[in-house]
């Protein structure tokens, strides 16, 4: 009996050590915390707009007969875009210009009829009465002439309508309409397409009214494209004196430079408002593990001359390239581990190598 319990005895397990008694340090490499300049910030998706943008709606009504440029092509001020048909009017244009003519020739005759009565009646050949009648049929034929140059201009002018121009040096939008389309003028005006110019552009930026407090001219502004790539730093310069009630948001701009990625009038983009900027821990990404919704670091702690990995909640920040920021947790100077998290317990013994 005595042998069987001693062999029974020779099963048990030996109790398991305290932790970290007689556990062999683990080498780690360790980062040293510094405070650095963070930028508190809110992400919102913003609207490229050219500072000049036009319309383009035709005055005059017609059959459209050709379509000149294409959208997104680059145009000249004064470029041709598109064309009415114009031929009714050069119609009116010639008959107008021949009434010109017409009338020129009666205001010459007159001219040369009026100089002749004159010298009959200095000469008293003729009287009063007969030269008074051709000065009046001078001035009759002079003012028909003028009315009729004025009434061709007008005309010529009116002809210019049917050729559609670049009001100035731009980019060409959408063009909904087709070569055979009536188009028109007045209330249903026919919209034919836009020209933006893409030499002054803003960012419009609706921030919540939630922030209304903090927002003011010259905050800083990262435009970035929708990857994230940072495309121009940038600045509001204006804020608008209502809220947008559809939107219940506070519009502000900011300029942006047209480069090879912003080059669109109405074109999306992401922006970054950054409130203010303070000093805050900063640590690799490496280094933050999470349970649940806690995130936590290891930090190198020395006691005795033996360094042992100790968890610490943390609160993260803004993510800063590729580290995080720590708004809460830790302090200037703590060593954080950043290699082998994966096998650490908390208390563990480590032996920092770096930091």
């Amino acid at each position: 009996m005595v042998l069987c319990l001693a062999a029974a005895g020779c099963h048990k397990k030996a109790p398991a050590p305290a932790a970290g008694a007689g556990m062999q340090a683990l080498p780690v490499q360790t980062y040293t915390v510094a405070l650095q300049p963070v930028p508190e910030s809110s992400e919102y998706v913003a609207t490229i707009k050219s500072r000049r943008s036009a319309t383009i709606n035709p005055q005059v009504s017609g059959v459209l007969t050709a379509i000149n440029v294409t959208s997104g092509q680059h145009v000249d001020s004064g470029q041709v875009l598109m064309t009415i048909d114009p031929r009714q009017q050069q119609a009116m244009v010639d008959t107008q210009s021949a009434t010109v003519r017409q009338k020129k020739a009666v205001y010459d005759y007159n001219v040369t009829e009026l100089e002749r009565q004159q010298k009959l009646f200095d000469a008293g050949v003729t009287s009063r009465e007969v030269l008074d009648q051709e000065k009046q049929a001078y001035a009759n034929s002079k003012a028909d002439y003028e009315s009729a140059q004025e009434s061709t201009h007008n005309q010529e002018s009116l002809l210019a309508y049917y050729t559609i121009r670049a009001p100035f040096a731009g980019v060409v939008g959408d063009i909904p309409v087709h070569v055979g389309d009536f188009v028109s003028t007045g209330g249903s005006s026919t919209m034919l397409t836009t020209v933006d110019e893409s030499k002054d552009l803003e960012a419009y930026i609706y921030i919540s009214t939630e922030r209304s407090g903090q927002i003011r001219n010259g905050l800083a502004v990262d435009v970035e494209d929708t990857n994230g790539k940072l495309l121009e730093k940038s600045h509001i310069d204006f804020i608008s004196p209502q809220v947008d009630s559809t939107l219940q948001g506070i519009l502000v701009k900011a300029p942006v430079s047209p480069t090879p990625d912003i080059l669109r009038n109405m074109q999306m983009v992401k922006a970054k408002v950054i409130w203010k900027t303070s000093p805050m821990a900063v640590v690799p990404v490496l280094a933050v593990t999470r349970q649940g919704v806690q995130s936590f670091v290891y930090v190198a702690k020395q006691d005795n001359g033996h360094f042992a990995a100790v968890q610490v909640p943390v609160t993260l920040g803004e993510t800063v390239g590729n580290s995080y920021s720590i708004s809460s947790g830790l302090n200037a100077g703590d060593k954080v581990i950043v290699s082998g998290t994966q096998f650490l317990v908390n208390g563990m013994p480590v032996m920092p190598l770096g930091g």
